[in-house]
């Protein structure tokens, strides 16, 4: 991978909304390039998605809270976690399945409308897996910072005001 396409990924990982012809001129490059090694980077799919952040407590028609379920399981010969994970993430409440080191294994993000439902998809659909041993459940009281986005900054000036 080249510099520039490392410093375009850069670029488009901060906000990926920023126009070809303003990342042309940050890359020090033509437009032509750009569209290029965007291109490339997404055939390789370097680049996966461009996705918008949405801070939902701000839109009370569209109340939900989000879960993160830590699980335990037990491997299966030949294709380790990936046949597990593969049956968790195909629910479309799943948003987020990760291979954990520690005391778990993998870690499901998931969201529903209320805490029954994601009860209900914990005890009806993920315990009865044959390789789950165990979970718990965490809720997501308040989001500060996700994806490196600050959520709520509070733009009041701290500083003392000194004059002579």
């Amino acid at each position: 991978m080249t510099e520039k396409e490392l410093e375009l990924l850069e670029c488009l990982e901060k906000n990926s909304r920023l126009p070809i012809d303003v990342l042309a001129k940050m890359l020090d490059a033509e437009v032509t390039e750009v569209q290029a090694m965007m291109k490339k980077l997404e055939q390789e799919k370097v680049i996966i998605d461009y996705v918008t952040l949405v801070d939902w407590t701000k839109v009370k028609e569209q109340e939900g809270l989000t879960a993160m379920i830590d699980v335990k399981v037990t491997p299966k010969r030949g294709v380790g976690f990936d046949d597990i994970a593969e049956k968790i993430y195909r629910h479309p409440e799943v948003k987020s399945v990760y291979l954990m080191s520690g005391a778990y294994d993998l870690s499901i993000v998931m969201e529903g409308k209320t805490m029954s439902e994601v009860a209900s998809f914990v005890a009806q659909k993920l315990s009865t897996l044959d390789s789950v041993i165990s979970t718990t459940t965490h809720f997501i009281l308040k989001k500060y910072k996700h994806d490196g986005v600050i959520y709520e900054q509070n733009d009041d000036d701290k500083r003392i005001v000194v004059t002579p």
